[in-house]
């Protein structure tokens, strides 16, 4: 499976951004899929994962702003984002995994990963 994020830029805060992760080689509607970002100077974050029940769980930060979904038909795997902060700004990656993910916060579990997609939010 690859992995193509898009859909970054640049906002103000309080605006909105759709990030779109796409796959190819092969259908992933069963995988879990997790959406990580990385700010300079900082390790690189859990965010977000939908896992292939339809579960999703969120880190603390993005609850009731950021919210994932998928679109089975296009093999792809969407991440809304309103209410942008400042401190949202990073390189946004998405993952995924073919097994169940029960740390799903921790990057080794997932094998495939997207090239990332920077998210600039001014003040």
């Amino acid at each position: 499976v690859q992995l193509q994020a898009f859909g970054g830029g640049l906002v103000q805060a309080g605006g909105s951004l759709r990030l779109s992760c796409a796959a190819s080689g092969r259908t992933f509607n069963n995988y879990t899929v997790g959406w990580f970002r990385q700010a300079p100077g900082k390790e690189r974050e859990f965010v977000v994962v939908n896992r292939g029940d339809g579960s999703a769980y969120y880190a603390e930060p993005v609850k009731g702003r950021l919210t994932i979904s998928r679109e089975k038909v296009k093999n792809t795997v969407y991440l809304q984002m309103n209410s942008l902060k400042p401190e949202d700004s990073a390189v946004y990656y998405c993952a995924a995994s073919r097994n169940y993910v029960s740390n799903y916060y921790y990057t080794g579990e997932y094998e495939y990963w997207g090239q990332g997609t920077q998210v600039t939010v001014s003040s």
